[in-house]
């Protein structure tokens, strides 16, 4: 379990992706795959396999509360099942952290892909967190297809229960954490920014940076963005704002849960 400061990183689950990393990223040249490895080592596996983790991030607020950033691959039931390393161990994780479920006070949902929602609710669609707010972008929700599992997983049995917040745009959730706007991986994809007096800012990247290929050149397009280029704008940002407040980034899915820009 790796910290920087208030942001505490929980592995839920690790596995290796359905499609060869260079069919993951077909733009890519062996340049960018050499600085990727450098990176990143841990990511390539056998015959161009690609390795990824599956990060959550808690940020410690005062008074014993948290703020979740995603929610995991989920259970076996889940919505991730058909290609996530399913169950993941996030309920676990947050329990070895000392962190109930009753301490989180928000969930903001990066975007609302399998991968990053799956221990929003139980199977029943019981809220996991019942204190808190499930943050995510209008945009996101607006573009999500009624057919998506993801539609009865999370956002109906949250709107039930009146925990759904849906935000437009930039948006403090608390002093010193920020919800920044990085669309093109999904129509309202979100990225946080935990600012830290005294210590090291932290960028919680969710899917704006899925590879560490995109770290080394954030050209590189990703197979499955809705948008690549918006997305590579969005990308391009998100780093040049996290290089120059020398931030380290938070990344759902690369080897390490922590990795400078």
């Amino acid at each position: 379990m790796e910290r920087h400061g208030s942001v505490l990183a929980l592995l839920d689950a690790a596995g290796t992706f359905f499609k060869p990393e260079r069919l993951a990223f077909p733009g890519a040249g062996e340049r960018d795959w050499e600085r990727a490895a450098s990176l990143d080592p841990g990511a390539r596996g056998p015959d161009g396999t690609w390795r990824l983790n599956f990060w959550c991030f808690a940020i410690e607020r005062p008074g014993g509360r948290w703020v979740l950033v995603d929610a995991g691959v989920g259970p076996a039931e889940g919505p991730g099942a058909p290609w996530c390393p399913v169950p993941g161990r996030l309920p676990q994780a947050l329990s070895e952290a000392g962190i109930a479920p009753a301490d989180v006070e928000s969930v903001v949902l990066t975007h609302l892909h399998e991968d990053h929602v799956g221990w929003s609710t139980t199977a029943a669609g019981d809220p996991l967190f019942p204190r808190a707010r499930y943050v995510v972008q209008h945009a996101e929700t607006a573009a999500l297809d009624r057919s998506d599992p993801v539609w009865q997983w999370v956002v109906e049995p949250l709107r039930a229960t009146g925990q759904l917040d849906e935000v437009r745009g930039e948006h403090p959730l608390g002093r010193g954490v920020t919800l920044l706007p990085t669309p093109g991986h999904t129509p309202g994809h979100q990225s946080v920014l935990v600012e830290q007096p005294g210590g090291r800012d932290v960028v919680v990247t969710g899917d704006a940076l899925v590879h560490a290929v995109q770290l080394g050149n954030p050209a590189v397009a990703y197979a499955h963005e809705r948008d690549p280029v918006t997305a590579r704008a969005s990308r391009e940002a998100l780093l040049e704002r996290a290089a120059a407040h020398r931030a380290l980034l938070a990344p759902a899915h690369l080897t390490p849960a922590f990795i400078a820009p």
